[in-house]
This record gives C-alpha cells, structure tokens and sequence, in this order.
C-alpha cells in the first residue's frame, strides 16, 4: 500500500469518540505545555524580529498572535511557532527525536480559530498530527537527525495532517497534503554551529508548510503520492537508513502522543539525563561544588554531535553546551528558565567548572538510542571520592513521569509576568473539550492579557 494513502485513510476515519480518555487528557497537557512555552518565547528578540516581518505584510485577521493581535493564518503559524520553541521548554519524542508541539498546535489551532472550530475538533487533529510525524520521524531515526532537524522536517507532515483534519479533507485530498507537506520540509542543523535563531525558523516554517500544504489540498492541488517512499522521496533523498514499517505498525491501534515526553530543565533535551545524574548525585551527597576534581559523562554519540560545545558564547547556544549545562546544574542545582542568563553564562565558578566536565559516547547508550535517552555521570571529588549515576529515561520521558500538576506549575512558572491569572488560563485548556465553538482560542491564548504585558 502507498505510506501516504495508509497514513491518510487513518487521519480521516479517527474521531475524537475514538480517543481513549487518557488520550484526551494527556493531548490537553500536550496543548498546556506548548501554550506554557510559546508565552515564555513571545518577548525574544527574534521572536520580536518575526513579528515586525508579519506586520509589516499584513494579512487578514484570522487567528491570534500569542504576542498579541491577530493576523492571517500563516502568520499566526510563523510567530506563534518560532516562540513555542525558542526557550527549550516544548515537547519532545524520543524515538522520532521531534518537538511535536512546536510544529503540530500552532497550525491546528490557527485553522480552528479562522474556522471556527470546537475544542474537540482541535484535540482530535493534535492527536493525529502527533501520531502521523512521530511515525515518520521514527521511520528515519536518527541516521536523518544528523544532518536534519526532524522537527522542522518531519513535523511538517503532522502539521499538515492535523489541519488536513480539521478541513474535514477526504482520503486524496489528505494525501495532497501530506505530499506537499514532503516536498516543502527542510531544517539543517547547521545553525547549532553559530548559536543562529535558524532553529526559530525551523518550527515557524515546519507549522506554516504543514498549513500551507493542507488549506491547498483543500482547493485540489495535487502532490506526488509517494512522498515518503518514491523513488526520488523523503526517505531516500533524507536518511541514509529507514524502515517503512515504523510508518503502518498498529496505526489505528496504538496512539503515540502518549509515548511524548515533556522538559524540565530549559535547555535541549541532549542535555538532560546527564543533569539528571548531576542533579540526583548533588543533592542525595550534600555536595557543593568547590568539592568537585572533575565531572564525566558517558551517552550516546548524538549528545556529542549536538551538544558538546565547551565554550558557549550566548545564553542560547549555553542551552547546547553538555559542558555548561552540567555546570549549572552543579552549582544551582537547578536549570529553569532564570537560571539561563548572562550573568551566570559569564560566571567564574561556572566557566571554572566547565573545563572540568568530560563528554564520551559509550557504546551501551549508543545502542539503546533513540529509544533510550540515557548517560552515566561519575563525579570525582578533591579528596578522591567519586559518586556515579545513571539512566535510561530523563524527567519528562513516560517511564519517569511528570504528573499533571507538576505540568501546571511549569506552565505558571513559564508564564510568570506574561498572563495576569495563570490559574485561568490552564482552566480554559483543561476545558477544551467543553468549548463547541472557536471563541475559546482567543480566551486561551489569552489576547488581552498578552496586549497588556508588552
């Protein structure tokens, strides 16, 4: 069978009376989290520089600015993207090594508004446009992620699918999307070389491509049909190594928004099991960071490609700094959104401690990637003592849970100082379900509010 009719057929026959209730329930996490971290980025200077662009084109006000205002629905999709992604705060999936949230939730809930869609409608095409990326990003992990960001990649087709959903498109007209969903998806991660807000672009465009994609396929554009598995398609121009079956396996049967994962520490994900380590090993020995000789860290080789960076010179490429990052942690005990700053970036005791930090690939962890996102820490003291730690799965993975009220307090503490009553804003989330028409939007992107924090 054609990968993009399969996936196509799924995406038009689910309904949101075949969401299991915890699917609903964690797919209004999912939708928490992403508004939690769009609201943190929405005063960011490229953020700010997106917004100037978008004004200064214009457009027809369909959907709200998470800045402020509405605008056009690619718009919405450009700012309302990038600012979702740029604190390293959104979502993430392991095997598919995609930010889910960041590409999928600003289209659906762009298209829902201009439509005038129910909360339902938006939680149904969430949840199928998480399951469709994340089936293709497993299809292609991680040989594709060394070159691509899967995010900006392979998350256009789940933005494409969810809003294939909400248009009600039939079987043709969603495979139309998902092609040109295909043809459009780029993101080199080239940019982590010079700390670039590329990285910003990356999730703005993967959510206006996945819009574009469908509202055209709406009109019958047509697209290669065999976008995924054609001859000169994503899998053999993008991956080195793929395997098709990843795309079908217990599609309709399974729903993998389940298996997403969620940050607790602000910075990539490559970091955190290592933090983990140094955190746990920190606070159960009472250890102070004068005491440390050394700090080693054992992972898989992506943790290297990605983040071994001991000299960052910007509070964001610190966030891809394995070196800093273990720093901090140290130090803090702590990695939340303040404790990433100039100050402590140019900090003598951090920088000290920097050199200090080792990164090697050890070839348990290697293999066990990208289902596993695991590390060893041995922290070797002054006097000759050492402590080690180690984990397959950081805080946030399912197997090591973040419940839903730990998900609430990241959400009032991401948001703190951007929204007058946080409480109000995660009610009207938590609440989707009961909303039939799309004037929850701007009450739960929470326009006023956001025009008088600027």
């Amino acid at each position: 069978m054609i990968l993009s009719r399969r996936m196509a057929e799924y995406a038009v026959k689910v309904k949101y009376e075949d969401l299991p209730d915890e699917v609903v329930e964690y797919t209004k996490l999912c939708i928490l989290d992403w508004y939690g971290s769009a609201l943190a980025g929405k005063d960011e200077k490229p953020i700010q520089s997106l917004l100037e662009l978008v004004q200064e084109w214009g457009g027809n006000e369909q959907a709200t600015l998470i800045t402020g205002g509405k605008s056009s629905i690619g718009n919405a999709c450009l700012v309302n993207g990038a600012s979702s992604h740029i604190v390293e705060l959104d979502d993430i999936h392991k095997s598919s090594i995609i930010h889910a949230g960041t590409v999928v939730i600003p289209a659906a809930a762009a298209v829902a508004e201009a439509h005038n869609l129910s909360g339902k409608d938006l939680i149904t095409a969430v949840a199928v446009g998480y399951e469709i990326c994340y089936r293709i990003g497993e299809a292609v992990s991680p040989s594709h992620y060394y070159y691509w960001h899967n995010t900006a990649t392979c998350g256009t087709f789940g933005s494409a699918a969810a809003v294939a959903k909400l248009l009600k498109l039939n079987v043709e007209q969603t495979m139309y999307a998902l092609g040109n969903a295909g043809t459009q998806a780029a993101g080199l991660w080239e940019f982590i070389e010079d700390g670039a807000n590329t990285k910003q672009l990356h999730t703005a465009k993967a959510a206006y491509n996945g819009a574009l994609a469908a509202l055209l396929a709406k009109k019958d554009f047509t697209s290669a049909s065999r976008i995924l598995e054609g001859r000169r398609g994503f899998f053999n121009a993008m991956s080195e190594k793929y395997d098709t079956d990843k795309i079908t396996r217990n599609l309709g049967e399974e729903f993998k928004i389940l298996e997403n994962s969620f940050k607790i520490h602000a910075s990539c994900r490559h970091t955190h099991p290592a933090m983990d380590c140094v955190q746990t090993i920190m606070k159960e020995n009472s250890l102070s960071h004068e005491q440390i000789q050394n700090i080693s860290i054992q992972t898989y080789q992506t943790v290297l490609n990605i983040t071994d960076n001991p000299n960052p010179e910007t509070v964001y490429a610190s966030k891809f700094s394995s070196q800093f990052c273990a720093a901090l942690i140290a130090i803090k005990c702590s990695a939340s959104l303040i404790d990433y700053n100039e100050e402590i970036l140019q900090s003598p005791e951090v920088r000290e401690l920097m050199k200090k930090v080792t990164v090697v690939a050890d070839p348990y962890y290697e293999n066990a990637y990208p289902e596993k996102w695991g590390a060893k820490v041995v922290i070797t003291l002054n006097d000759g003592r050492t402590f080690s730690e180690a984990t397959d799965y950081p805080k946030g993975d399912p197997e090591k849970p973040a419940d839903k009220e730990e998900l609430i307090q990241k959400f009032k503490s991401m948001t703190l100082g951007k929204v007058w009553n946080a409480e109000e804003h995660v009610q009207a989330v938590l609440g989707l379900e009961k909303i039939d028409t799309a004037e929850w939007i701007s009450m739960a992107l929470g326009e006023e509010q956001c025009k008088q924090t600027q």
